[in-house]
């Protein structure tokens, strides 16, 4: 599965409301947006994240693990007919996603426990995620919910996405409603994610548009973050 995906970079800053704006204006006049936004030029993310009980994943994120990976189910805008399984593997600023359109159904019977299912299903990243509930004793953990607003910029495959809002639940019965009672995860609400995605190469165009005097990149993780709570 992974052998047919290409690795990508990936950097990630937190910057001020005010760096966002003055960025965004840059930006807007070179890369396009993304074609599936909705008229405000953003979209709604929920991602329900999976974990063992020894916090598996969540410690290879803050002891800085080189090569590690996260499970999660996602979807768009509160639309329930478009949900997949996603695998993200991460190896030092590398990062590769695989991912499996599920359904529904599937997926309620996953955060159920109904497992049986998966053994034999079509996508290979169903069974791969069957086997690691097993012998991994993997669960949903946490909901991670924000508003993403996504540029893109052909050479070098480039995507610049600022995440805000971002908000969690524990409960992965919240998954799949239409109302989710969630909060903050963040000290400031007004804060925003910068992220910036390439393939081989980043634009020197591109590079001096998301530079902002005092910001580093940090290995922010919205899973992470979330996961302060519980």
């Amino acid at each position: 599965m992974e052998e047919n995906k290409r690795f990508r970079h990936e950097m990630k800053y937190q910057i001020a409301y005010t760096d966002y704006l003055a960025m965004r204006e840059r930006i807007s006049k070179v890369m396009k947006r993304d074609p599936h936004v909705s008229e405000d030029g953003s979209y709604r993310i929920r991602s329900i994240y999976f974990d063992n009980s020894d916090d598996k994943a969540l410690k290879e994120k803050i002891d800085g693990v080189g090569k590690r990976e996260k499970f999660r189910i996602r979807y768009y805008n509160d639309d329930f007919s478009f949900i997949t399984l996603e695998k993200k593997l991460k190896i030092d600023d590398l990062c590769l996603k695989c991912d499996a359109p599920i359904s529904e159904e599937e997926c309620r019977k996953i955060l159920n426990g109904d497992l049986d299912f998966m053994k034999e299903h079509k996508e290979e990243l169903v069974r791969e995620l069957y086997a690691k509930m097993h012998y991994q004793r993997l669960k949903p953990r946490v909901l991670v919910s924000y508003t993403r607003e996504p540029y893109i910029y052909p050479p070098g495959n480039v995507r610049v996405t600022f995440d805000s809002a971002i908000r969690t639940s524990l409960f992965s019965q919240e998954f799949l409603v239409k109302d989710v009672s969630d909060i903050s995860a963040t000290d400031r609400p007004g804060d925003m994610i910068l992220e910036v995605k390439y393939d081989a190469f980043l634009p020197g165009i591109i590079r001096d548009m998301v530079q902002v005097r005092g910001i580093r990149q940090q290995a922010f993780s919205k899973y992470g973050a979330c996961r302060r709570f519980g």
